[in-house]
Formats: C-alpha cells, structure tokens, sequence
C-alpha cells in the first residue's frame, strides 16, 4: 500500500490517493478536485481508479467527483446515495467491503455534519474527514452536538490501536494514542468553552 497526500487550497482540505501497486488498483479520499498532478499519477503509474471514499457531504470534500467522473469510473462509497448526481454505494455504520484489494469498515461519526462516516483500512489506517484532525474536533452547530461527538468518537474511535494512523481531512496526520492525551477537545468542559463562531475547520 502507499498513499499519496494532495493538499486542495479549495477549503484547505486534504485528498488522499490510495494505491494497490500489486494490483495496479488506486482509490481517492475525499476528492476536493482533481488536479493534472493527481491525474498525472494515475496515469503514469497505469492505475485503475476504482473506488472514491466520501466521508461528508460539504463541497469543499466533494467539488471533484464531476471531473472524476467525466473520466474515470470508480464506485463512489459514501453515506449518501446520490452525491452531485452521481449514485453512491450507501454505507451503513459498521458495514465492511473490500474495494483496490483493500479492507475497509465505515464508521458513521455524525455530530459535524449527519452524514459523517470514517474508514478504517487494513487495520492500521484511518480516513477521518472532519470528525477528528490533529488537536481538534470538527465543528459542530451546538454544545450538545459537540459533546455527543465527543463521545462517539471516545466509543467508536478511541477503541482502535493506539498506533492507528489518523488521516484527516484538513491538517497534518496523527495517531489515535496521541489524540486520546493530547487533543485539546477532549478536556473537561471544552464544548462549553469553545466561541460559537469558532472556525478552526470548517
């Protein structure tokens, strides 16, 4: 497995390239566009696009899948049905599929938006969108939506290997072991301190 980063100065947002090199077999993250330098990946390493991971449904995640699509076909897997027209493969909270040879669950995290969902892969990586980034929490529309993220992410999330590697949507990577001692959020309180106008990450 490798996985390529592309930073997307559309929404500051994260893009994730997830390559099977044995089966020549790629799949995009949370694709805020579609850049010549991601396309000149794939096709210069001769890969299949076959799969695009949605974790939430905000533009500034999905704006590329209209290119996308326009040129390749991969199964779009998202918690939504349709997605900018284009039918998804609808997850559901636990299911597991198998997509470029890889394993992955979904986890349904709602709280920054209704439809959030994370992916686990092979056992060691995790796609987060913006339910969890380094030192942070996605930004929820109330106290008791950010204190019942809170709680979902230390029950669904906080159970995984503490050398979970933790891939978000914006901002740098982590680990689960560093954001259950070190992430700001989950101090005592935090939902009732943070400014409601607080826009860390969209």
């Amino acid at each position: 497995m490798k996985i390529y980063h592309h930073y997307s100065v559309y929404g500051f947002s994260n893009i994730y390239i997830i390559v099977n090199e044995s089966l020549k077999k790629a799949i995009i993250v949370d694709p805020a566009e579609l850049t010549p330098t991601m396309i000149e990946r794939i096709e210069q390493n001769k890969l299949d696009l076959c799969g695009i991971l949605i974790t939430h449904n905000h533009i500034h995640h999905v704006k590329g899948l209209s290119t996308i699509m326009k040129i390749y076909s991969p199964t779009i897997y998202a918690s939504n049905a349709k997605l900018l027209g284009f039918q998804c493969r609808k997850l559901r909270d636990g299911d597991v599929f198998s997509e470029a040879g890889f394993e992955i669950t979904a986890i349904a995290v709602p709280g920054h938006s209704q439809d959030s969902i994370v992916y686990f892969m092979e056992g060691n990586f995790l796609f987060t969108g913006d339910v969890l980034h380094a030192g942070m929490i996605g930004k929820t529309n109330s106290v008791f939506n950010t204190n019942a993220l809170i709680a979902r992410i230390k029950q669904k999330l906080f159970c995984l290997p503490e050398s979970t590697l933790v891939l978000p949507g914006h901002g740098p990577p982590s680990t689960i072991g560093t954001e259950k001692s070190a992430n700001i959020s989950f101090q005592e309180g935090f939902a009732e301190r943070i400014r409601p106008n607080y826009d860390f990450f969209v």
